[in-house]
């Protein structure tokens, strides 16, 4: 396991190092959105409820909330899921999937199946996260280290590859709209043309149609880190939900 202390760095050296390359002057221009559509969100990240030793933290106002939420429901409510199935995902057309746990066979079909029939889905899969937590290695509270989404990927003709040689170092992803920021973030590549997919933004980026649905996958979730967000993450997360969710 790598060291968390290792792959962070300070933001205010960051922005001293890098400038104005750290600023957005002019706001992206955004896709027009269905405003107002609710959202069904899922992951191991903690945007709904805050970084949260247990329910009691989240009661009493305890936990850290995650400036993410409400950066979303300022134009979509968002609505927890504990568990993809046709039932939870009937009246939903809008899905968040941010550093999800391993689905099960039933979730895998479920969404795909979902996702088949005009819902659109923006997912984040972060082969190494490097976000930081209060909670250690091995605690089920943390948010989970690696991406395990392989079936679901291939079924919708990509596949997800990660240099483990790399060294962890913040970046910005220049994109059709706003820089991503990344910290080791993997690659998406077709599968021997399986797919309907476009791949963007230094193959960060697979926007893939699926049946009469549409999926948005990013290879890597820095852009959601609770801790120490880094200046650009808020008007990247706002272009990539934008774009997701376009009323196109």
């Amino acid at each position: 396991m790598r060291p968390r202390s290792s792959l962070r760095i300070s933001f205010a050296a960051f922005a001293m190092c890098l400038g104005s390359a750290c600023q957005t002057e002019t706001p992206a221009a955004q896709p027009k959105t269905e405003e107002g559509a609710e959202i069904g969100l899922m992951g191991t990240i903690p945007i709904y409820w805050g970084e949260a030793g247990d329910f009691g933290e989240v009661l009493s106002g305890g936990s850290e909330t995650h400036w993410a939420r409400a950066r979303i429901e300022a134009r979509h409510p968002l609505r927890p899921l504990d568990a993809l199935d046709e039932e939870s995902l009937a009246s939903l057309d809008f899905l968040m999937l941010a550093q999800p746990r391993v689905l099960s066979p039933a979730e895998n079909v479920a969404l795909d199946n979902w996702v088949r029939g005009g819902g659109k889905v923006l997912l984040f899969a972060d082969p190494m996260l490097t976000g930081e937590s209060r909670f250690a290695i091995g605690d089920r509270r943390r948010p989970q280290d690696v991406i395990l989404l392989s079936p679901i990927l291939a079924r919708w003709g990509l596949e997800l590859k990660f240099d483990d040689t790399a060294s962890p170092e913040y970046r910005l992803v220049p994109t059709a709209g706003a820089p991503i920021p990344v910290n080791l973030p993997g690659t998406l590549f077709e599968r021997d043309g399986q797919g309907e997919c476009t791949i963007a933004a230094d193959n960060l980026l697979a926007d893939c149609v699926v049946g009469r649905g549409r999926a948005v996958i990013v290879a890597d979730a820095a852009v959601l880190d609770l801790h120490g967000a880094h200046p650009a993450a808020p008007a990247a997360l706002d272009w990539l939900v934008a774009s997701a969710f376009d009323a196109r």
